[in-house]
């Protein structure tokens, strides 16, 4: 959890932020042209919460992620390390990738919450010091935005997508073959599998969430 989640935090931390910043400013020119400023911090919320934020934070920890975890499984494949393990008796199932997938799966939830609130706070700073937005006033639309509907598509989606990034990543890691330029070979394929993947996996999770609640601004 430490390597694979901890590690990604600063990546995590800088996307979340600059996603905000940018989105509040195409929200703040396309609101003011119908007078409706006010609604920034609602518009800038719902957008991360049930999109941007899953799937940016899911697409950055999957090109340090799983790539990582397919080049150290690749390498331990290539120089019969995990043929060693299963000559000894141990299940490099259970032993390499049973704590990658818990990891994964418990740590990205939480690297979407935090970037989530970094892109939250990233469309503050717009909101102040460029669309000229009272405080109250934002902080208010972001709590309309908090709903359960919300916060349910927030949490469902890492959960999904940090299973996609392990998966993918342990998958291509132990069927590499070829030495090293094999291990590259997989690092690339396990990176745009898992991207790929992640984009299909949003849209049917969003298409199941519309269809539950009918999500409204």
């Amino acid at each position: 959890m430490d390597l694979l989640g901890v590690g990604s935090l600063g990546i995590v931390i800088l996307t979340g932020l600059f996603a905000g910043m940018a989105l509040a400013m195409q929200f703040s020119v396309e609101l003011a042209a119908f007078g409706a400023k006010s609604y920034l911090g609602r518009a800038v919320t719902v957008s991360i919460l049930r999109e941007l934020g899953p799937v940016l934070t899911g697409l950055m920890v999957a090109g340090r992620v799983c790539s990582g975890i397919t080049a150290e499984l690749g390498a331990m494949k290539v120089t019969q390390q995990i043929d060693a393990m299963r000559v000894l008796g141990s299940d490099p199932v259970k032993k390499l990738v049973v704590p990658r997938v818990v990891a994964v799966v418990v740590m990205l939830p939480i690297l979407t919450v935090i970037s989530d609130a970094m892109a939250v706070l990233g469309g503050y700073s717009i909101a102040i010091f460029i669309s000229r937005i009272s405080t109250p006033i934002y902080w208010a639309e972001v709590g309309r935005a908090f709903t359960f509907e919300n916060v349910i598509g927030a949490l469902t989606k890492p959960f999904v997508f940090g299973l996609i990034i392990a998966l993918i990543g342990c998958y291509q890691g132990l069927r590499t073959e070829g030495g090293t330029r094999g291990i590259g070979l997989a690092t690339t394929r396990a990176v745009v599998l898992a991207s790929i993947l992640i984009l299909v996996a949003n849209f049917l999770l969003t298409k199941l969430l519309v269809g539950l609640f009918g999500w409204e601004m």
